[in-house]
């Protein structure tokens, strides 16, 4: 039985039938008029309070609201997930810190539209949103890519909640997919070696890069001999991307942004002897010319002849050969501050999170350098 409130401020019911509804873990449901004097219902609230505390927001708004105003939510909040996504994808013009406006897309086109974006705006509660986090994770989606996603779904939210679709904050204690990065596998020389030895001279020389530079794997395809500003001195400009295979800006940078990196003589001679043996585009790229030739089987294919043939090592992937750059450096006393800045990290607790195991003496070896001075003063 629906439980009665003051008079105009709706009910609160769990649709089940259950023995004893208010021990029963299904949600409540909330039934109210809203400022046309439509009945409308929205579940998914798991207590009384949080039903009777959504029953009050409503009031009070309704009391506020003219029917216009209503009307014109009303209408927003009919819209699905998919449909808003539709108008507002398309006013994300500026890149955000952690996505391009293609790869935001992509978290709705494949994670996010599939499991709720038929649900309307105006029914996404809390519960909603926890439940949507709970599907990823019950799926193996990786954390980090879990936080890509929520990045995304909640940033459509805000948006709709401050337009007014949905009457109450559908993100309000939501607790965000916490991304712990597993401890790296770092490959040794003689792996590297090998590694350099069997790949083909293209991906050869990526390897060379990321090892050598720090490079990411599109950094690293997207190599100019014109990007090199002095000897021992790199300028990384852009990228080819992962999904589109076409030049791009680099990651958590805006267009026309760059970093410089070292560039070791050993890395140099084999970017110089790569250009004197196969040659370069009029535009000095190495590996990519304006319109190719990399494309996603291509690449994968490349990738997996290649640890096929090298001996199998836990853990280790393209990306373990960027993990050596930061061992090799960290490993001899290079400041992590300078290490973050050359791998293009967002922050330094990123260099830190990832990679503090490489560092396990540093904290005991800076309280006997510390003790040195201290022992003449006190």
């Amino acid at each position: 039985m629906a439980r009665q409130l003051a008079r105009g401020m709706g009910s609160f019911f769990k649709p089940c039938d259950c023995s004893k509804p208010s021990r029963c873990p299904h949600a409540y449901t909330i039934r109210f008029r809203d400022a046309r004097g439509k009945q409308r219902e929205e579940t998914g609230y798991r207590t009384q309070d949080a039903a009777v505390e959504r029953l009050t927001e409503l009031y009070a708004d309704r009391k506020k609201t003219s029917p216009s105003v209503a009307e014109a939510r009303r209408e927003l909040g009919q819209q699905t997930i998919e449909e808003y996504a539709q108008t507002w994808l398309p006013r994300q013009r500026k890149i955000t810190e952690y996505s391009t406006a293609k790869t935001l897309a992509s978290h709705f086109r494949a994670q996010i539209n599939p499991v709720i974006g038929s649900r309307k705006l105006n029914s996404v509660t809390p519960t909603v949103v926890e439940d949507f986090l709970d599907h990823l994770e019950a799926e193996g989606v990786g954390r980090g890519h879990q936080l890509n996603v929520y990045r995304a779904l909640s940033a459509l939210l805000r948006d709709a909640f401050e337009k007014g679709a949905t009457a109450d904050n559908p993100l309000r204690g939501v607790q965000k997919p916490e991304y712990a990065p597993q401890r790296v596998a770092i490959p040794d020389a003689e792996y590297i070696a090998r590694a350099i030895q069997v790949a083909d001279y293209k991906l050869a020389l990526e390897i060379v890069l990321m090892v050598g530079c720090g490079l990411r794997n599109g950094e690293a395809r997207a190599v100019n001999v014109n990007n090199i500003v002095a000897d021992d001195v790199y300028r990384v400009t852009e990228q080819v991307h992962s999904s589109t295979h076409q030049l791009a800006k680099l990651k958590h940078r805006k267009e026309g942004e760059f970093r410089e990196v070292p560039l070791p003589r050993t890395v140099k001679n084999t970017i110089e002897r790569f250009a004197k043996e196969h040659g370069t585009t009029e535009d000095g790229y190495l590996l990519r010319g304006p319109k190719g030739p990399f494309s996603e089987p291509n690449e994968r294919y490349r990738v997996l002849k290649l640890f096929t043939a090298l001996p199998p090592a836990e853990g280790v992937g393209m990306y373990s050969f960027r993990h050596f750059f930061a061992s090799n450096a960290l490993g001899n006393g290079i400041p992590i501050t300078d290490v973050a800045e050359w791998m293009g990290h967002t922050s330094i607790q990123v260099t830190y999170r990832t990679y503090r195991h490489l560092m396990p003496g540093s904290i005991t070896k800076a309280a006997m350098v510390l003790d040195e001075q201290l022992r003449a003063v006190v």
